[in-house]
């Protein structure tokens, strides 16, 4: 009999509306993948940064380092990193997929998708994510992120 993997996998989807800003003034900041810097606060810009690959295509690898204040919720350590592949890019759709390939956040498997989607008085970000449980982390401070980074 085989044995199953006991560890379920943790998936969330989390939807923040901007009012007063439209899809196509928004997505520029996420199409320019190396950037997280800034839309998140608490990175430093100067410890974000490309790693390799084509600006815009699959393969692109960024470096993302957070500060002591935007990793409140994952640790109460500094110099929390990880880096991440972009495994697609829609610009039409305007939707991007990446995983995480390295870091020190506890993550052994990630993938996350951004889609921004234009609504009648703005904008929408989804953010979905599948991801192996992390030890000290709960899946509620992980699927809150987006809403602590873009809610009221």
């Amino acid at each position: 009999m085989s044995q199953e993997n006991k560890d379920p996998k943790w998936e969330g989807k989390s939807i923040v509306e901007l009012k007063n800003i439209k899809a196509e003034q928004l997505w520029p900041l996420f199409e320019d993948f190396c950037t997280f810097h800034k839309w998140i606060p608490g990175l430093d810009s100067e410890k974000c940064h490309y790693v390799e690959g084509v600006y815009g295509e699959p393969g692109l690898i960024r470096c993302n380092v957070f500060t002591e204040q935007s990793s409140e919720t994952l640790s109460n350590d500094t110099d929390k990193w990880c880096t991440e592949k972009l495994l697609s890019m829609d610009r039409i759709e305007q939707t991007l997929s990446y995983k995480i390939i390295e870091n020190n956040l506890g993550f052994r498997y990630y993938v996350g998708t951004i889609k921004v989607i234009e609504i009648e008085e703005g904008c929408k970000i989804e953010w979905s994510f599948i991801a192996d449980p992390v030890e000290g982390m709960r899946l509620e401070d992980l699927g809150g992120f987006v809403e602590g980074v873009y809610g009221p």
